[in-house]
């Protein structure tokens, strides 16, 4: 599996509503590291401890490094188990200054109060104005501090296989509808071919789908949490994919990012793939032979809804435990809004930043080779402004994607649908929910 993808299956994806609403549910937060005095520079020399799953981050921590002799950064990569690291060491009361965490992770972590407030730093309230506006909502929940910085986000998009379209004398469909109507011509003028493939193992994946549809998962009012998992929207998603899956029409056999993946992409078994910005040097990388072959389009709608999805993307949290608040804030913000921090992430970790100067980077106004020059970050650009902010996570969301997993699983294998999956993780919200004695009932 590429490093993109390790980082990607430890990333999530969440918007601004779901930190908004969380904010009216969770405790207040915790009083350390919000007083005036916490901001206070240090005297004199600082080591910092950043923990994160980054390809090529340590390079990064060195070039802030060789530019800061007084504020040193020790960094850790921790991919291997993103959130079960960070929980022990929370525990131990041994957590890093800062640490990456992912969007929909968010609102779980809140309720344990494990971040501190940086509001107290100027610097960090003044940082909102650096960020996209939605994901600034997500660390600030709802206005009631800073609680991390945005570092990138993931778009959706559709990569295809421009070359197998055309040969086939298939036009590269631009709604849902003409999706499956391609993936029927493709399969029949190729039984060998199919238009994609469903990974039922991969629930960040699927929510973005979800998340597309304007499907709402989850809402807050009356003191308590509302869950629509199973909305009239997720089932219409639900629906498409598994009359797909039941009519063979995409494969269930490949997991995202792994060999088998690549070696059927590879044997020109697989003609689209719907992704998200930062996985454009997945294929770039591991089937360089293939150059010229793939463009990047807008992914498919839902007749005239324009709306896209977001899967992946993640922040730089402030953690409980952090003694050096103020030097924390000047990494963070150099680090997620820096051009030349910012450049180096794109290129050696694939981050698709959340900050607009990250947007304005050259690299990412150039036609990239391997995508016959194409701008292929202007429809990554174009889709980022496309996603429905209204789109909520739950406090227990981790719990959730893995009943949801589990149920899709056995829908891929002829065990039930995509329909009983969405009821398997509707009945997982509640009840974890329950079990962790938060107001949940079913329903708006």
């Amino acid at each position: 599996m590429s490093s993109t993808v390790t980082r990607m299956r430890l990333a999530a994806v969440a918007t601004a509503a779901s930190v908004a609403v969380l904010a009216g549910c969770s405790s207040p937060a915790p009083a350390d590291g919000t007083s005036a005095a916490s901001c206070e520079p240090a005297k004199g020399k600082v080591t910092l401890q950043y923990w994160n799953t980054v390809p090529g981050m340590d390079k990064v921590v060195d070039l802030w490094n060789k530019k800061n002799p007084d504020i040193q950064v020790e960094t850790k990569n921790i991919s291997n188990d993103q959130y079960g690291t960070l929980g022990n060491a929370l525990k131990a009361g041994k957590a890093p200054d800062l640490a990456q965490v992912g969007y929909d992770e968010l609102p779980n972590l809140r309720t344990q109060n494990a971040f501190v407030d940086a509001s107290a730093c100027s610097a960090a309230t003044a940082a909102k104005s650096k960020f996209v506006p939605w994901t600034w909502s997500q660390t600030s929940f709802g206005g009631t501090g800073v609680f991390a910085l945005p570092q990138d986000t993931g778009p959706m998009a559709l990569y295809v296989r421009s070359d197998l379209f055309e040969k086939h004398g298939i036009a590269i469909p631009t709604t849902w509808d003409a999706y499956a109507a391609a993936a029927q011509q493709l399969h029949k003028a190729d039984p060998d071919l199919s238009i994609t493939f469903f990974d039922p193992n991969n629930a960040e994946w699927f929510n973005g789908l979800l998340w597309q549809n304007s499907s709402e998962m989850y809402s807050y009012s009356g003191d308590q949490w509302h869950v629509t998992v199973e909305s009239d929207q997720s089932k219409q998603v639900a629906g498409y994919w598994q009359k797909l899956i039941s009519d063979k029409l995409v494969r269930t056999d490949l997991a995202n990012g792994s060999t088998q993946m690549y070696a059927a992409y590879q044997k020109d078994q697989v003609a689209s793939y719907v992704g998200a910005a930062w996985g454009y040097s997945m294929f770039r990388d591991n089937l360089p032979k293939q150059a010229g072959k793939w463009s990047i389009v807008p992914m498919p709608t839902w007749g005239s809804n324009g709306a896209s999805g977001d899967w992946g993307g993640s922040t730089v949290a402030f953690m409980k435990g952090g003694k050096h608040l103020h030097e924390s804030v000047k990494f963070n913000t150099w680090l997620n809004s820096d051009p030349e921090a910012l450049a180096m992430e794109n290129e050696l970790g694939g981050l698709y930043p959340a900050a607009d100067a990250g947007l304005r980077l050259p690299a990412l106004s150039k036609g990239v080779p391997y995508y016959n020059n194409e701008k292929i970050f202007d429809v990554f650009a174009d889709s980022s402004k496309k996603i429905d902010t209204s789109f909520t996570w739950g406090p227990t969301q981790k719990t959730v994607n893995l009943a949801l997993q589990d149920a899709m699983a056995k829908a891929a294998a002829g065990d039930g649908t995509l329909d009983d999956a969405l009821a398997a993780a509707q009945a997982a919200a509640l009840k974890s929910m329950k079990d962790q004695a938060i107001p949940a009932a079913a329903g708006k």
